[in-house]
């Protein structure tokens, strides 16, 4: 407890985490949740890392969101091929952390056995605290675009160092500050082939690579804002107590107690070989959707009763408000 307490007050309202926080992060390991042990990542099921993220959201928004999206980047080690993964993740000194866009934004014409790559990404989370940058781009050879035979552009995704890549430091939001979402750019910049890969090939065996990336990315985002959701009601209480914040509390606890569920539905499709029915992932979608209106629903309704604290920009509350609704932004979970 007094661990959280101390990350939450380093956290606060800051604009990147202090060096403090960052070595918290790497010596828990927290960047490889999901790394397999093998490349000295913690592993983590999908239950137990879903508890973690959760709980890390509820000390701070941007501490839970730029884990989450980080970790979820050192994912696709499972993507990589093997001797890729354990170069970058064996073999680096120092913490090994990934980030991107998962946007199309740039271009990678064939040159040798490699690529050149150019163009301008938005939303990395994590940008200056990252080792290794993640992005997608269409393909090119002899100048020209590849496209599928139905004429939609051939896309693949790159891994490149961070030196290869400049920050463009533009992330302007009222909250989720310390994530430091900045754009990135890439300029003519030369990249062997080894090091792309592709979101729906999987090269390594354990249960966390089984599970449908659609299904991974809504369930550690959700995770999220169960726990931005739940350090609001936290601060909320100490101005005007538990008995006005029954239904948003009550909301938090449903949510909690569904994307366990969930999460043990598919831990045990894994486990058995049993194959999910084809639904499911747009039955996951649609929970955890309708998951996060009702919580942004229920914070926006005690709102109105809490007084001119709420509003100040240096209460907690106010920052917990910042954070949870910055982070609907999201297209994951978009409102519109």
């Amino acid at each position: 407890m007094e661990t959280m307490q101390k990350l939450r007050e380093l956290c606060a309202d800051k604009e990147e985490f202090p060096q403090e926080v960052l070595e918290w992060i790497a010596r828990e390991n927290l960047w490889n949740l999901w790394v397999p042990k093998d490349y000295g990542g913690l592993e983590r099921s999908l239950t137990q890392g879903l508890k973690e993220l959760r709980s890390l959201a509820q000390v701070d928004g941007s501490l839970g969101w730029t884990v989450t999206l980080c970790s979820g980047a050192n994912f696709f080690v499972g993507n990589l091929q093997r001797e890729v993964a354990r170069e970058i993740f064996s073999g680096r000194k120092g913490p090994v952390c990934f980030g991107g866009s998962g946007g199309v934004h740039g271009t990678a014409e064939k040159q040798g056995d490699g690529y050149v790559i150019s163009g301008r990404w938005r939303y990395a989370t994590g940008a200056p605290y990252l080792s290794h940058f993640t992005l997608n781009a269409k393909l090119r050879e002899g100048g020209r675009d590849l496209v599928h035979p139905d004429g939609t552009p051939v896309v693949r995704s790159f891994l490149l160092k961070r030196e290869d890549v400049e920050i463009i430091r533009d992330w302007k939001a009222m909250g989720l500050k310390a994530t430091a979402t900045h754009s990135f750019g890439v300029h003519s910049r030369w990249v062997p082939a080894k090091y792309s890969f592709q979101y729906n090939d999987i090269k390594l065996p354990q249960p966390i690579f089984k599970v449908d990336f659609r299904v991974f990315a809504d369930l550690t985002l959700w995770a999220n804002y169960i726990g931005m959701a739940a350090r609001y009601g936290e601060e909320a209480q100490k101005i005007c107590g538990p008995g006005a914040l029954e239904r948003l509390l009550a909301r938090v606890a449903q949510a909690d107690a569904k994307i366990m569920a969930l999460a043990q539905q598919i831990e045990d499709h894994v486990h058995t070989g049993a194959s999910p029915p084809g639904s499911f992932p747009k039955e996951i979608h649609r929970e955890a959707t309708e998951s996060v209106r009702a919580l942004s629903s229920k914070i926006i309704g005690v709102y109105p009763s809490l007084g001119i604290r709420a509003s100040r920009l240096d209460h907690p509350l106010n920052q917990a408000f910042r954070d949870y609704f910055t982070a609907t932004q999201h297209h994951i979970f978009s409102q519109g």
